[in-house]
């Protein structure tokens, strides 16, 4: 309601503006008087819903009152320019930027990556655009079984796709996992119904146990005059998870993390101290210890993980960290946004200190010419894992994951990217096409005068370095061809077979452009099966070809991988 919303914005600031939410409010609730959503509710819930994430996230009056006017423009007679007589320029701004993000649905890659380009100069000129759409989209998330099933699995898509790892790239950790959960069992169905039976009295157990340590740990910190502000439980994500167990094809008794200990103390000094104290009482696992404060994640997270021995030699994990970085793990951008400098924000600095990849981007778009291409920049650049290498001298560089030592030399300057001609790494000598791994430590070989060839393209994995490396190419007047990777995917049906079954298969696979290398059918053991092979446009395509595969009549499972 927004009474919730005015107390909450109160509590989290005395000098909010309740008069401006409350005028908002009545605004929002005239414009959708004769409105409501899918599940039969009032439409103004909706928006009330998402300012409320909002106000919880201590953000300002203006954002709140932004989030709870978003879709006026949109579903009402009422104009940006109503907004903007009604309640000045800076929320008509917010407003109208939601209005423009929301145009485009997800449909196809052309159009996702439309999107795409469209949330990041959104977020190049205010990031609270993006916040109230990310908050606009939880509670979508949290309504969705309301909707008709072809529209809840584009959605839930388009979240985990989209969405989710835009939050995580924002350092919003809790919102991500939250958008994750809220996609997984729309998106992959069969596989969240297998881990729920297999993983739901595990995480109970797991709980349980970590209450019984909780006073033990107090207790033996207390012992070294460490106190504690908090500790309390994490659960990991069912997504995350999955993710892992799908990722690094481990058993679920390998996942040491499925509920850890969080420990939040006064200063970094005591994160180290409270390490050594639980390291003292119980033996660390050789490789598990992750100091995230002397090394943060890109998306700016920081702690220290470590993995023990615990109490009747249960292997637990533990993460400590401060009320800072505690805040800065679960809200991201949004903490600096709060506590930046008394006062309201400066955006300017916030977006050159915290979004400079998001400014980068914004320019690379010029560049980057197909839409392919910047799906491939975006998420090399922006949604892969990361690598930390180091300088000869000690300093560290962050690559994506796959980077070369060619994207290192650009890293440090585009004048030794453009001379490099080989690379020392770990003191072994190199091509400038090896793959990189976290911890190698990197030093360029350079060639002065040593002019720009076509293959560096390929060589090269980052997008900062393929655009220096274009610049050079034109500049010499040599014509640029990329070459796209074919992507091959194998899968096995299982089917009730019937007369017309494959040649509906090969149809529905046609319609998504697939070129189909293999289909043949068999029958083993009594099961039938249809065995294919095909190229596909994009790996993101995958889970909407096999969204739309399980729907033929006839297939009962899939088996997928790609090749």
């Amino acid at each position: 309601s927004i009474e919730t919303i005015i107390e909450i914005a109160k509590n989290n600031n005395p000098n909010s503006d309740s008069a401006l939410l409350e005028r908002a409010y009545k605004f929002a609730e005239t414009a959708h008087s004769e409105q409501v959503r899918s599940s039969g509710e009032p439409y103004i819930i909706h928006p009330l819903s998402a300012a409320q994430t909002l106000a919880q996230m201590k953000l300002d009056d203006a954002t709140i009152a932004a989030a709870i006017l978003h879709d006026v423009v949109d579903d009402t007679p009422f104009t940006a320019e109503d907004i903007q007589k009604e309640f000045g320029e800076e929320i008509a701004f917010l407003v109208d930027g939601v209005t423009k993000l929301g145009k485009i649905k997800y449909q196809g890659e052309e159009r996702h990556v439309e999107n795409l380009r469209k949330m990041f100069l959104a977020m190049a000129q205010d990031i609270r655009v993006v916040l109230i759409k990310l908050a606009d989209r939880l509670h979508n998330m949290e309504t969705l079984s309301s909707l008709p099933e072809r529209k809840q699995h584009r959605i839930a898509l388009e979240t985990l796709e989209v969405y989710a790892p835009l939050a995580s790239r924002l350092g919003m950790g809790e919102l991500k996992g939250r958008l994750d959960d809220l996609a997984f069992p729309y998106v992959y169905p069969e596989e969240y119904k297998t881990l729920k039976n297999k993983v739901g009295d595990l995480y109970e157990k797991r709980a349980e146990y970590l209450e019984k340590i909780k006073p033990l740990l107090f207790e033996i910190l207390a012992k070294e005059s460490i106190h504690p502000v908090a500790i309390h439980a994490r659960a990991k994500h069912y997504y995350s998870l999955w993710q892992k167990l799908h990722r690094s094809n481990l058993e679920i008794d390998k996942v040491y993390d499925i509920v850890a200990l969080r420990i939040i103390v006064q200063d970094i000094s005591t994160c180290y101290a409270a390490l050594g104290v639980i390291h003292k009482y119980w033996k660390p696992l050789p490789g598990r210890i992750k100091d995230y404060i002397a090394l943060p994640k890109p998306n700016g997270y920081r702690s220290i993980h470590t993995t023990v021995f615990c109490e009747d030699g249960i292997i637990t994990e533990f993460q400590i960290r401060t009320p800072e970085m505690h805040r800065e793990a679960e809200h991201g951008i949004v903490a600096h946004w709060v506590y930046e400098e008394e006062g309201k924000p400066d955006q300017g600095s916030l977006t050159s200190k915290k979004l400079r990849w998001v400014k980068q981007l914004s320019e690379w778009q010029h560049e980057i010419q197909g839409t392919d291409e910047f799906l491939d920049a975006l998420k090399i650049d922006f949604f892969k894992e990361r690598i930390f290498v180091f300088t000869p001298k000690g300093d560290v560089i962050e690559l994506p994951e796959g980077a070369t030592p060619l994207d290192f030399a650009f890293a440090i300057h585009s004048d030794i990217g453009m001379q490099a001609s080989g690379a020392r790494v770990n003191d072994k000598f190199v091509s400038l096409d090896t793959h990189l791994n976290n911890g190698d430590v990197v030093e360029v070989i350079t060639q002065k005068g040593k002019k720009p060839s076509k293959t560096l393209i390929d060589i090269a994995k980052t997008t900062a370095a393929r655009s220096h490396i274009r610049r050079s190419l034109r500049a010499e007047g040599i014509e640029i061809i990329t070459k796209k990777e074919p992507i091959r995917v194998e899968m096995t049906l299982g089917i009730e077979d019937r007369v017309g079954l494959l040649k509906d298969v090969a149809a529905l696979l046609a319609k998504f452009g697939a070129n189909i290398i293999k289909i043949e059918s068999s029958d083993v053991k009594n099961t039938a099966e249809i065995h294919l092979s095909a190229i596909i446009h994009s790996k993101n395509e995958l889970p909407r070809i096999l969204f739309r595969l399980k729907k033929i009549n006839g297939v009962v499972d899939i088996k997928s991988r790609f090749v």
